[in-house]
């Protein structure tokens, strides 16, 4: 009777050690991830990237006919591409995104105190919204209705990303974004600064443009599905809701935000 052959000979053995060694050399060798670099694509994002003063511009990767497309002044600091084949910003986004042919590394702009928010007299804001398409949506309509700043917590929200800033189509650039360790107080502080601090609630006791009473609003809306956490609901000073008369009774969070500021807006102009 022979006994169970060795799992692996003395040359196994030896190829194994070479092997991990060589794997040990490359991780040694291989470049610090830094991840405060952020990799935007597509032309409205990277356009208003390269407009923004307040961006550190890292490297401008472009394709000839994408570069002609951007139709950039000559006297911006930081746009000189670097002319490449689309395949090289694939291997840096991944194929599945649509960069449209440009890329831009670039640092995350720099987040906001609360108490930088000036004469703002609308800001948005988000509790636990993690979604970054959700948020690059929001910060368009923000925007475009003319929010002064998108306030979110420091933890359980989005980063600044390419994804998102796609999403936003050249939106993160024209809002300040104001981090918060914790909503509740940074509620509190908001509503004794003089701002109505109005959670939207499917099941909202006023309809919202019945709720506004002030001339600066905090819109305050929650995560899909989710809504508002239960502290947030008893901090805001009001719950609203959107009235809506047909089949489906809720929105997109997105859709949501984008019905609300406008109500917002009106609601102020009609004051000035």
């Amino acid at each position: 009777m022979t006994g169970k052959p060795p799992s692996h000979t003395p040359k196994d053995t030896h190829y194994a050690r070479l092997r991990r060694e060589h794997r040990e050399r490359i991780q040694a060798n291989a470049p610090a991830v830094d991840d405060s670099i952020v990799r935007l694509y597509g032309l409205h994002t990277v356009r208003a990237a390269l407009l923004n003063p307040r961006r550190a511009k890292l490297r401008f990767l472009a394709t000839r006919n994408a570069l002609q497309r951007l139709e950039l002044p000559e006297d911006i600091p930081g746009t000189t591409a670097e002319i490449v084949e689309p395949r090289a910003i694939d291997a840096l986004v991944g194929a599945d995104a649509v960069h449209q042919g440009v890329l831009l590394e670039t640092r995350a702009l720099d987040t906001k105190r609360l108490d930088a928010l000036g004469e703002a007299n609308l800001v948005l804001v988000l509790d636990q919204v993690t979604d970054p398409h959700n948020v690059g949506a929001i910060l368009r309509s923000a925007v475009a209705f003319g929010a002064a700043a998108l306030i979110t917590t420091s933890r359980n929200s989005p980063q600044e990303s390419g994804v998102l800033a796609k999403a936003a189509s050249g939106a993160l650039e024209h809002i300040d974004h104001v981090e918060v360790r914790n909503l509740a107080d940074a509620l509190t502080t908001l509503s004794q600064s003089g701002f109505q601090t109005i959670g939207l609630d499917s099941e909202g006791p006023a309809e919202l443009e019945q709720s506004f009473s002030g001339g600066r609003i905090a819109l305050v809306l929650g995560a899909e599905g989710k809504g508002l956490r239960q502290k947030t609901r008893s901090t805001v000073d009001t719950l609203a809701r959107l009235d809506l008369p047909g089949a489906i009774r809720s929105l997109n969070v997105s859709n949501a935000a984008a019905v609300a500021l406008y109500a917002a807006r009106a609601h102020l102009l009609s004051r000035s």
